[in-house]
């Protein structure tokens, strides 16, 4: 596998790394089995965070006693320095270390800078002058959020959304990075499961020298395949270049990430998968969209009052509300189309 440093932050980790979101939904027995898997294979970078419900408990008990063969981040949504002190505590506990590898504060929507009045920053550099981090990052879905922090010097790493669909601009947040010399994760870089041409994604990613991309994987079946993609990778020819585009043109336009900056919804909707349900009927086995438990929530969709909230809090200026009533429209369509009808 192919060695890759973290900028400045003195970790060189192999690519592609492990992205332990999903390990939330697998049983303990299933995802620490899986996470042997991927060291085996030659994966040594997982990346989690304490929001994730147990998925650091998971990571700690596959891992416990070869820490030093793997590069352990995890993240915490703290704002002050109380928070980042308790979350930290939990992490290390459930993680059974008592350091990190690479402390991220988590989905911010502000640089934490020095005398902001949260201490986020200085908590931080705290920890990492006593060793009990050994790099410090933010992660976010907002593009001038990330470019900030990437050239504000106070970071050693950006964890943002990027993917084949990625635009100019995006793109050029990976020239900042290797220009700052600060590292670059790649989140979501199958667009929340919608990108289904995993080799393009792949050679797409791999084409960024300082890029490193955590996949998010649950199935044996799934890391099989990025191992195989990581022992003979796919060129990004001129086919491949073809594939891209045919996956940016599908996926383009009003396209909702996912990343729920728009909850919570004043009426409970749904709004990160409701926004891109089409695509996901398209996209993904969607008889499991017909079960109650969705069409529960399609029904509940409805009651969108278009108050407005979660527009103003999209980082990526889509209509969220109108992406809604579009879904839920398509998506009684859809149904009848295959015999399903008056589901809502």
């Amino acid at each position: 596998m192919e060695q890759v440093a973290l900028g400045k932050s003195g970790l060189t980790v192999l690519r592609p790394a492990f992205g332990a979101l999903p390990l939330q939904r697998m049983d303990r027995k299933g995802a620490v089995a899986l996470l042997h898997a991927a060291l085996d294979g030659g994966m040594n970078f997982f990346d989690t965070a304490r929001a994730y419900s147990d998925s650091e408990s998971k990571v700690g008990e596959a891992f416990a006693g070869m820490r030093g063969r793997v590069i352990i981040a995890t993240k915490t949504r703290g704002d002050n320095r109380a928070m980042i002190e308790a979350h930290l505590a939990q992490s290390l506990a459930a993680l059974k270390t008592d350091y990190l590898d690479l402390y991220q504060v988590h989905n911010v929507r502000d640089v934490p800078r020095p005398d902001d009045g949260t201490e986020r920053w200085e908590t931080l550099t705290e920890l990492k002058r006593k060793g009990v981090i050994r790099a410090m990052g933010i992660t976010s879905h907002s593009l001038e959020t990330a470019k900030a922090a990437a050239q504000s010097g106070l970071y050693d790493t950006v964890q943002f959304p990027f993917s084949l669909l990625a635009t100019e601009e995006e793109e050029d947040l990976i020239h900042i990075c290797r220009q700052e010399n600060v590292g670059f994760i790649a989140m979501k870089a199958l667009a929340g499961g919608l990108i289904t041409d995993i080799p393009a994604a792949f050679a797409y990613l791999q084409s960024f020298g300082n890029v490193v991309p955590i996949w998010g994987l649950q199935a044996e079946e799934e890391l099989a395949q990025f191992l195989r993609l990581a022992a003979a990778p796919p060129a990004l020819d001129a086919a491949m270049r073809q594939a891209v585009q045919a996956e940016r043109k599908a996926l383009g336009g009003r396209f909702c990430r996912g990343c729920g900056y728009c909850l919570p919804c004043p009426q409970d909707i749904y709004l990160p998968f409701i926004a891109r349900m089409d695509r996901l009927l398209r996209r993904s086995p969607w008889r499991q969209y017909a079960e109650a438990d969705w069409v529960e929530k399609m029904r509940a969709a409805k009651n969108c009052i278009h108050c407005g909230d979660c527009v103003s809090r999209c980082p990526y200026g889509l209509k969220t509300d109108e992406l809604v009533a579009d879904n839920v429209a398509d998506y009684e369509k859809f149904m009848r189309e295959h015999g399903l009808p008056d589901l809502l």
